[in-house]
C-alpha cells in the first residue's frame, strides 16, 4: 500500500483534517501562525472549523456524539461523559476527578458500564472486538478536570471504538450492564493475552434480537465469517515489528546489519514479543508505566531527565509523590542527581526521550544505567523519536515506550502505543510480576488492524525521511537568520546518540529551528509551503510552532529551560528530496522580503 502523500499543502483551510477527508485522522491542519496563536486563544474563526485535532487533546466529534447520546439515555440535565473502553479505565478517570475536585460537589460523579446484551457477544472468544464501553459522568462544570485525565493517560476511547458501539448503541444492542441478569466482573485485571486461534462463524442461529442485530453488523463492517485470528496476528505482527523479531523480514534485518534470519534485533537475550505490550496511544503506555512502577516498587518520586513532551511531565507531577525534574539534560543535572543519591535519596524511575521533543538532545544513557543499577531506580526510554530502526536503547532501560501514531503508522490515521521490558534487566521479574497481574489490551480491533497494515513498509520509509531530514538540516544550518537547528545529527549531544544508533541507522526525521527574530519565524512559517499542524511522524512533512502549541500557557517556563517561544518543529516526510529543499528555500527567501 503506498503511503499517503498530500498535494497542494498550502491549500489545506483551517480546521481540515490531515490527511484531508479522513474520518480518523490525528492531526488538524492550522496552516498559518495566526491559526496556530488563534488556537490557543479559543478563536471563534479557528475553533468553528475544526472537524478534528489531536486525539488526546481534541475528543473526536464521533466520541463527542456518543457521549452525549449516553448522557441523555442514562445521565441528567448538566452532565457530561468521557468514555473508556474498561470499567478498569473508567475507574481511575472516576477516582482523579473525585481527588482533584475534591472542593466540589462529586457526588454525582458515577460511571455507566455499557456490554452487549446477548451473552453470546460477551464470551471470551470475542474479546478481540467486544463492543463494551465505561462511561463517566459528571457535573458539566468538571470537564476540564476529566479532560485533564483524557489528555494526560491517553486511556480514553479511540474513535473507531466509538463509532463501532454508538452503532449497536443506537440499535439498542449495547445495554446498561446493571440490566443484565449476570453481572460483568469490575476486577482491574485484564484477559489473558495470549490465547488459541479462534474463528467463529458470526452465521449461526441466534436466540435472541439483540444478538442478530450484533451478527448482523459485525458481518456488515468485517465479512460474514469473523476470522479472531486476523485482529489477533494484526496485534502479534506489530509486536513483533517492535521486538525486531520478524524473521522473515529482510529489510529489517539489514537496517540492523544483522543476518535475515536472526530472531533478536535488540541485542538483549532472551527478548522476545512477549515483552511487548499494546497500549491505546502512546501517552498511555507512559501513564500505565508510571502507574505500574508505582504498584510495584512504591511511592517514591520519578525524575524526568531533558526537556520533555509535556504530558510525561504532567503524569509524574498529578499521578504520584511527584517529580524531581532536570530540563537541561545535562552532564550538570546528572551530577546533581548522583549527589542527592549519595545522600540517601530514594527515587521511583528516571524517565526521559531519545532523543528529546523539540530540541532533540541525547541523553547519556550509559550513564544513566550505572546510576540506576547502583542505586536501585528504573529507566523509562521513550523511543518515539529516534525509533529502533535507528537506536538501540534497550540494553539502558528497564521499559522503553513509543508512540506507534508517529513514524511507525505514518499515515497519521491510527492511534498505538507499545511498550517494551528489557528481560536482562535487575527488576525485570519484580515488573513482568507487575504487569502480567495488571495488563488490558484496549487496542481496538480495527485500530490494530490499521496499524498493522501502515506499518508494513516502515523500515524503507524511515531510511527515506532520513535522508530528507538531513538535507533539510543543511539547507536551514547555511541560512545567515536561522539562529540555530536543532537535529541529532548537529547536537553537541551527538557523542551520546552515537552510543545507541544502529550501524546504519540515521538521525530521524524531526528537527526544530530557532530565528533570530520573531518577524522571521513568523515568515518563514507562513510562507513554508508544507503541511501545517500537530503531530510527528507523518509521511508528509509536517510543521508547526511547537512551543505555541504545547506551552502557549506557559512560555515563560519553556523559555527557562531554553525552548523559545517562536521555535518551529519540523517532522520531514517522503517527498522528493529535491522538490523539498527547493520548498524550504523559497520559504527562507521570503524572509527578506517580509517587514521587521
Amino acid at each position: 500500500m503506498a503511503p499517503m502523500m498530500i498535494e497542494n499543502e498550502n491549500d489545506v483551510e483551517v480546521g481540515e483534517s490531515l490527511p484531508p477527508m479522513t474520518e480518523h485522522a490525528v492531526s488538524v491542519s492550522l496552516p498559518t501562525w495566526r491559526a496556530n496563536v488563534g488556537y490557543e486563544e479559543g478563536e471563534e474563526w479557528v475553533i468553528s472549523k475544526m472537524k478534528t485535532g489531536y486525539p488526546r487533546f481534541f475528543i473526536h466529534k464521533e466520541i463527542q456524539k456518543f457521549a452525549t447520546d449516553i448522557v441523555e439515555k442514562h445521565g441528567r440535565e448538566g452532565e457530561g461523559a468521557m468514555l473508556f473502553p474498561t470499567h478498569c479505565t473508567a475507574s481511575r478517570c472516576r477516582d482523579f476527578i473525585l481527588r482533584i475536585a475534591a472542593d466540589q460537589d462529586t457526588s454525582q460523579v458515577r460511571i455507566i458500564d455499557l456490554l452487549p446484551a446477548a451473552e453470546k457477544a460477551r464470551a471470551e472468544d470475542m474479546n478481540a472486538i467486544s463492543p463494551k464501553i465505561s462511561a463517566v459522568l459528571y457535573p458539566l462544570d468538571l470537564f476540564k478536570v476529566a479532560k485533564q485525565f483524557w489528555q494526560h493517560s491517553g486511556d480514553g476511547v479511540s474513535s473507531r471504538r466509538a463509532e463501532y458501539c454508538h452503532h449497536l448503541f443506537e440499535k439498542g444492542v449495547l445495554v446498561d450492564a446493571t440490566k443484565l441478569d449476570e453481572q460483568p466482573s469490575r476486577f482491574c485485571k485484564g484477559p489473558r493475552r495470549y490465547q488459541k486461534k479462534t474463528s467463529i462463524d458470526l452465521d449461526a442461529p441466534a436466540t435472541q434480537q439483540d444478538a442478530e442485530t450484533l451478527t448482523q453488523f459485525v458481518e456488515q463492517r468485517f465479512g460474514r465469517n469473523l476470522d479472531l485470528s486476523m485482529t489477533k496476528n494484526a496485534k502479534l505482527a506489530v509486536r513483533r515489528r517492535i521486538a525486531g523479531s520478524l524473521t522473515a523480514d529482510v529489510a529489517l534485518a539489514e537496517a540492523l546489519s544483522l543476518d535475515a534470519d536472526s530472531e533478536r534485533t535488540r541485542q538483549v537475550a532472551d527478548f522476545s514479543e512477549d515483552d511487548v505490550y499494546l497500549y491505546p496511544t502512546g501517552m498511555s503506555s507512559i501513564f500505565n508505566t508510571h502507574r505500574n512502577l508505582l504498584a510495584a516498587k512504591g511511592e517514591h518520586k520519578a525524575i524526568v531527565y531533558g526537556f520533555p513532551y509535556i504530558d510525561t511531565l504532567k503524569i509524574t507531577e498529578k499521578f504520584g509523590p511527584g517529580s524531581l525534574f532536570y530540563g537541561y539534560g545535562s552532564s550538570e543535572e546528572l551530577d546533581d542527581l548522583e549527589k542527592r543519591l549519595e545522600s540517601g535519596e530514594k527515587y521511583l524511575a528516571l524517565f526521559t526521550e531519545f532523543p528529546g521533543n523539540p530540541l532533540l538532545r541525547s541523553p547519556d544513557l550509559e550513564r544513566i544505567r550505572k546510576l540506576a543499577d547502583k542505586y536501585d531506580f528504573c529507566v523509562v526510554v521513550d523511543e518515539t523519536i529516534g525509533n529502533f530502526i535507528n537506536v538501540n536503547v534497550l540494553p539502558y532501560a528497564d521499559v522503553v515506550v513509543s508512540s506507534l501514531t508517529k513514524v511507525f503508522s505514518g499515515d497519521s490515521n491510527v492511534m498505538g502505543g507499545g511498550l517494551v521490558l528489557n528481560p536482562k534487566a535487575q527488576n525485570y521479574a519484580l515488573l513482568k510480576k507487575q504487569w502480567t497481574d495488571d495488563y488490558e489490551d484496549n487496542h481496538w480491533a480495527e485500530d490494530s488492524i490499521f496499524l498493522e497494515r501502515n506499518s508494513r513498509d516502515f523500515v524503507s520509509r524511515i531510511e527515506r525521511i532520513g535522508m530528507n531530514a538531513e538535507a533539510i538540516c543543511d539547507v536551514l544550518s547555511a541560512h545567515p537568520r536561522v539562529k540555530q537547528v536543532n537535529y541529532p545529527k548537529t547536537s553537541p549531544t551527538r557523542p551520546f546518540y552515537e552510543k545507541c544508533r544502529n550501524p546504519k541507522g540515521g538521525y530521524g526525521g524531526l528537527l526544530s529551528a530557532t530565528f533570530y527574530t520573531k518577524a522571521d519565524a513568523i515568515a518563514f512559517f507562513d510562507n513554508l509551503d508544507t503541511v501545517k499542524g500537530p503531530s510527528l511522524g507523518t509521511n508528509f512533512t509536517l510543521s508547526s510552532p511547537y512551543v505555541i502549541l504545547a506551552h502557549y500557557g506557559e512560555l515563560d517556563w519553556a523559555a527557562k529551560w531554553g525552548v523559545e517561544a517562536d521555535l518551529i518543529r519540523f517532522s520531514v516526510g517522503l517527498e522528493e528530496t529535491s522538490k523539498l529543499v527547493d520548498t524550504f528555500k523559497r520559504a527562507l527567501d521570503a524572509m527578506d522580503k517580509a517587514p521587521q
